[in-house]
């Protein structure tokens, strides 16, 4: 294994424009009927505003579209908005695409984009404003003209372009705003997309069929049908018999029988960490004990035991065998070469020897005992990190109990304080996104710490990361960004231990699945064989 392995890009830019912006135009030789996906992403609603979640916002791409679009490098790419600049620190233009239509018909205008900054940020409610956080600075929004919009913001906000490539654009309607009630009630979606919407079974299927008229070309496929199966076994039994043609969150376990029976496999490491986050702010914690069993005082507010279990965990091992090689050892919130990600930082082999002298140094020169919580079936190999975690501290004298459970009973623990130490992971659209969540300090005025549950504090790396954000997204953002990521990872708040990968398994009747780090599962990302 390389720990510093970089993240690479799966195909030219060009290329990826095309497919991750709609769907690439299909030659006649190309066109095919129906693809067949078997997906794990459960469709919980049709309304594409309600809920900021990868299974909504994967398979809604097809019928709605956004203003803007990231590549597999999660640069800023154009989508419904051609262009867009800053007039001012709070003054926005976004410049429309001409000659867009809805599926009913209708034309695409500023108007809609009015309509949908409105809708999220004036009228959808918790916990079905799941979108919010992009808008909620948006003090005003205007269409001076059909095809540009202009946003007055109440302070900088120099990422909005960012914001805009999460958010599905609705079309208006005739009055008032659509309810999510309404959309799910079996009112068509209408959006712009590749394809339109024919048929939603909750849970279990949704339907879709070619738009004929799609401004980025023909798609390659007339129908296209995703089933729901969330089991993963029973994924790569339909992917294995041909029941499907594109089988989503392979278990890295299963790839080599795969391959044996005649599919292929995609991947590509994550935009996400996989992490042991510390509580650090507390005097005392539950299940950290001296080796006697006695409460002790929070051995993590100090910063060398955090290094030194920084340096006594082996994630090697996590990598090659609990993820099959379908990982990349981290050491810090994305995998390397993305944009805001250090150069300088890289996982480091583990050395026990310097992790004991660490130890002692911080008064436990016979280590202590510690409960390691942690979710069971989130993440691939969750439970099995734990275990494996908690070996590699078990060779400097701290001995980590494993206590995994299923995620709605851990996360409602760990955000009721029940534990000191555990395992974790997060996703976003940049770094700036996770850092701010994740590893700021709490404060609700800002926004930050959302995920910051051990409460870590860095007025320093607060001011870095303040700083970085308010630099215009581009190569002086992502400097800034880095700096500030290798000041606090010196600290060790969390330890990062890999970035997994998404594995999609496709037939014969597939030429080429193109992963993206976010995850998505979608007919533009799965090409046709050649005949």
């Amino acid at each position: 294994m390389k720990l510093g392995s970089p993240f690479r890009p799966r195909l030219l830019s060009a290329l990826l424009f095309s497919i991750f912006l709609g769907s690439a135009p299909a030659t006649p030789a190309q066109e095919r009927g129906e693809l067949r996906i078997a997906t794990s992403y459960k469709l919980m609603t049709l309304d594409p505003q309600y809920a900021n979640l990868n299974e909504n916002t994967s398979l809604l791409s097809h019928i709605f579209e956004r203003l803007v679009y990231q590549d597999d490098n999660l640069e800023l790419k154009p989508g419904l908005a051609t262009s867009w600049r800053p007039l001012s620190d709070t003054q926005w233009a976004f410049k429309l695409r001409d000659k867009v239509r809805f599926h009913d018909g209708s034309a695409f205008d500023a108007d809609d984009v009015v309509y949908t900054i409105e809708r999220i940020r004036d009228f959808l409610k918790p916990p079905s404003g799941g979108f919010r956080s992009y808008v909620s600075g948006i003090k005003s929004v205007s269409a001076p003209d059909p095809l540009t919009v202009l946003i007055e913001t109440d302070g900088a906000v120099p990422n909005l372009p960012l914001f805009f490539s999460s958010i599905f654009v609705m079309n208006r309607p005739s009055k008032g705003f659509e309810t999510t009630e309404n959309l799910n009630a079996g009112h068509p979606p209408n959006g712009t997309g590749p394809y339109r919407f024919e048929s939603w079974s909750s849970g279990e299927s949704l339907r879709l069929a070619r738009n004929d008229v799609y401004w980025g070309g023909k798609p390659a496929w007339s129908k296209v049908t995703f089933r729901v199966i969330e089991n993963p076994a029973a994924r790569v039994a339909a992917l294995s018999t041909g029941e499907v043609d594109v089988a989503d969150a392979i278990p890295a376990r299963d790839v080599a029988s795969l391959k044996e029976r005649g599919a292929r496999v995609a991947s590509v490491g994550a935009a996400r960490v996989n992490f042991v986050q510390f509580d650090v702010a507390r005097d005392t914690l539950p299940g950290v004990t001296d080796k006697s069993g006695e409460p002790i005082a929070n051995p993590f507010k100090n910063p060398l035991v955090r290094r030194a279990l920084t340096l006594a965990t082996d994630r090697g091992i996590l990598v090659d065998k609990i993820l099959a090689g379908y990982g990349t050892a981290a050491a810090q919130v994305f995998p390397n070469g993305l944009p805001g990600t250090s150069a300088n930082l890289l996982p480091e082999a583990p050395n026990y020897d310097e992790a004991k002298m660490l130890l002692a140094k911080a008064g436990f020169p016979d280590g202590f005992n510690l409960v390691l919580a942690g979710p069971a079936g989130r993440y691939p190999g969750d439970a099995e990190s734990l275990q494996a975690v908690a070996q590699s501290w078990a060779r400097i004298g701290v001995n980590a109990q494993p206590a995994a459970a299923p995620f709605s009973v851990f996360n409602t623990k760990r955000a009721a304080g029940d534990y000191g130490v555990w395992y974790g992971g997060t996703s976003g659209e940049a770094v700036d996104i996770i850092l701010h969540t994740l590893l700021a300090s709490p404060d609700p005025e800002r926004g930050t710490g959302a995920l910051n549950f051990g409460k870590y504090r860095n007025e320093a790396f607060d001011a870095m990361l303040a700083r970085a954000e308010s630099i215009a997204v581009g190569p002086e953002r992502n400097a800034a960004l880095a700096q500030a990521t290798e000041l606090v990872m010196a600290d060790q708040p969390i330890i990062p231990l890999y970035h997994f990968h998404h594995i999609v398994g496709y037939g014969s009747r597939i030429g080429s699945y193109v992963l993206h780090p976010r995850g998505w599962t979608t007919a533009m990302q799965t090409l046709p064989a050649m005949e």
